[in-house]
């Protein structure tokens, strides 16, 4: 019998998409820089409205976490942007975010509004 093994991460989940949308209010740029374990995505700088994007195919053992810090004004804050044991399966292939002073809101795919708003920055 003949086996073979490939790589765990990625063979079986498709690719996910996370969208960070500035939200802050007109005229305030808001910085995203996002990290996980692996991969160090670097800072982007939006204008308010715009949006910044990345994918990845997520872990197979439910791991993947992607973590943003976001500033604006000065200040920092940061969010898990996308936690796969709390998003996989409320957004397996697209989670997008708008951020407010408040705290991030992820869209409902229900109702086509960024009205889930649960979330508060982490401390």
């Amino acid at each position: 019998m003949v086996y073979s093994v490939r790589t765990v991460s990625g063979v079986w989940y498709p690719r996910t998409h996370v969208l960070v949308y500035n939200d802050i209010g007109a005229g305030t740029q808001l910085t995203v820089h996002c990290k996980s374990k692996d991969d160090d995505l670097g800072p982007h700088v939006l204008a308010y409205r715009q949006h910044y994007e990345f994918s990845f195919r997520p872990h197979f053992f439910r791991e993947t976490l992607f973590f943003c810090g976001m500033q604006w004004n000065g200040t920092l804050y940061w969010f898990d942007i996308y936690d796969q044991y709390r998003d996989g399966y409320r957004c397996k292939k697209r989670c997008e975010w708008n951020v407010h002073g408040d705290g991030p809101c992820r869209l409902n795919p229900e109702t086509s509004k960024f009205d889930i708003c649960n979330y508060d920055w982490n401390k």
